[in-house]
């Protein structure tokens, strides 16, 4: 088995073509073929080189190798002009010298005069100039395209996910197969090239259904094996039409940008139109190996759900070792992506000497710990590694609403409540089960929940409503800086005359 992906370098690698290349990848990988990298750059006015590299770079991110290529389609142009050259000489092809215009004309008039169909206007203008006029004209230099001769009858194939497909011959138009200038037109490079590679199967998007019974034909007409093609639905947005930019379609790389990670996308690639058999959501690359086939490919279109990808990315993050994801996030940082803003609260919470205010690298143990905390509620390490902003760096701030609704109602009970805190943390061993024994004793002689004191000290060690376990967060900050922490936000408590 030999398939395919075939992108073309005027634009970025998207969903659609990623989708695309990793269900020929899955199924070379399980069937043990051959998966080949072909480049589609014969549009010179549109192809560049930034967005070959794109694609390259974006199938290596998602874990997607290829075995042979890349190969550029651009080199195969003599090859291209051969075999047209063969369809001229085998009686299967015409040169067409009709201008543009004229054949507009023509066409316009046929459509008025209520004519029927125009599918032969083309072959009915060019053969109207006998076969040696034709040839005197070619070697006189005159400019012409080639016209592929559509014979009569029907082109049917077995769809690898319809089924059967059927198109009646006399509903294709003589298509042009070589250009004026020379160049070939898709259909006669994309079936000279997979030809020349014996590609066996063609695997590809719903939106080429139309190209299929011309490819077909060439095949037959070159003397060429006819591979075996199957038809991927489209990907959708949430309103039910193609997938475009209006839906926030995206290239690949922003997803890498954005912190997914790649098995998460390839995961979740595989499912947009293609189901296991079972409820199974998350498939690791060898499941899906083992057991993708074209015959569980859905017929229907599959929407792109966002939220479902991250949902998805952030169960990948869950289940990876605590090492993993704090050097994850360590590269997350690293890379300063997303990672930034203020509080969005109110003032007072500034820690002495700015930036240098309290150090800004935790410990390993500290460091492993903070992610572990934080990867629960995390969709990305991007998204960690904003939620990683009040360890790691001074706090600048706190929440406004959450001060106003937990603070400022009873500015003088916080502040002794929080001194309370002091105390008993000031006292304890600074373990997990001493400071959990600390707090809750204290909640239990004040006759409170243990909330009632957990939640006004998150808002003094983060500046946040939320975060992760308190004793977490006590433990990632450490002694010196849990305490002082709390002791500014009594003097932002009782000295701020805001919130």
């Amino acid at each position: 088995m030999r398939l395919r992906f075939a992108p073309s370098p005027t634009g970025y690698l998207h969903v659609g073509g990623a989708r695309t290349a990793l269900f020929n990848w899955l199924l070379a990988r399980r069937e043990g073929g051959a998966f080949v990298l072909r480049v589609e750059d014969t549009d010179r006015d549109r192809s560049r080189p930034e967005h070959v590299d794109a694609i390259l770079g974006g199938l290596s991110w998602l874990g997607i190798d290829w075995d042979e290529g890349p190969v550029f389609q651009a080199d195969g142009l003599a090859r291209h002009r051969r075999d047209a050259e063969r369809l001229l000489d085998a009686g299967r092809a015409y040169r067409d010298f009709t201008a543009r215009e004229d054949f507009e004309r023509a066409r316009d008039a046929a459509v008025a005069a209520g004519t029927g169909t125009v599918a032969r206007l083309a072959r009915e203008m060019a053969t109207a100039v006998s076969p040696e006029e034709s040839r005197r004209r070619a070697e006189a230099g005159e400019p012409f395209a080639v016209r592929f001769l559509v014979p009569t009858g029907t082109t049917e194939w077995h769809d690898l996910v319809h089924g059967r497909m059927r198109f009646a011959n006399a509903e294709i138009d003589d298509f042009v197969i070589l250009r004026s200038d020379g160049t070939p037109t898709y259909n006669l490079a994309v079936v000279s090239d997979d030809a020349t590679s014996r590609i066996s199967h063609v695997v590809r998007g719903d939106d080429h259904i139309s190209n299929t019974p011309k490819q077909i034909l060439l095949y037959e007409a070159l003397g060429a094996p006819v591979p075996a093609f199957g038809h991927l639905p489209l990907i959708l947005g949430p309103d039910g039409k193609r997938l475009s930019k209006r839906h926030g379609a995206r290239a690949v790389e922003a997803f890498e940008v954005e912190g997914v990670l790649p098995d998460a996308m390839v995961n979740f690639l595989a499912l947009l139109g293609w189901s296991p058999g079972t409820d199974e959501e998350l498939l690791s690359r060898d499941d899906l190996i083992e057991r993708f086939s074209l015959e569980r490919v859905l017929k229907k279109g599959a929407v792109f759900d966002a939220a479902k990808l991250m949902w998805m990315n952030g169960q990948y993050i869950a289940r990876m070792e605590a090492g993993e994801v704090a050097a994850a996030l360590r590269g997350a940082l690293g890379g300063g992506r997303g990672v930034g803003g203020d509080a969005g609260g109110v003032g007072g919470g500034g820690e002495a000497g700015g930036a240098g205010g309290e150090a800004a690298v935790l410990d390993d143990a500290a460091f492993e710990r903070m992610a572990a905390a934080l990867a629960p509620r995390s969709r990305t390490f991007v998204e960690m590694a904003r939620l990683a902003r009040p360890y790691i760096a001074p706090l600048d701030g706190y929440d406004g609403k959450a001060a106003r609704k937990g603070w400022y109602r009873d500015r003088a009970g916080t502040a002794e409540l929080l001194r309370a805190v002091v105390d008993r943390l000031a006292g304890a061993a600074w373990e997990a089960e001493p400071l959990e024994a600390a707090l809750r004793g204290l909640a239990a002689e004040r006759g409170v929940g243990a909330g009632k004191v957990f939640q006004p000290l998150r808002l003094a060690l983060t500046g946040l409503p939320a975060s992760p376990g308190i004793f977490d967060v006590l433990l990632i900050l450490g002694r010196e800086r849990s305490l002082g922490r709390v002791e500014r936000a009594i003097a932002h408590i009782v000295d701020d005359a805001g919130g």
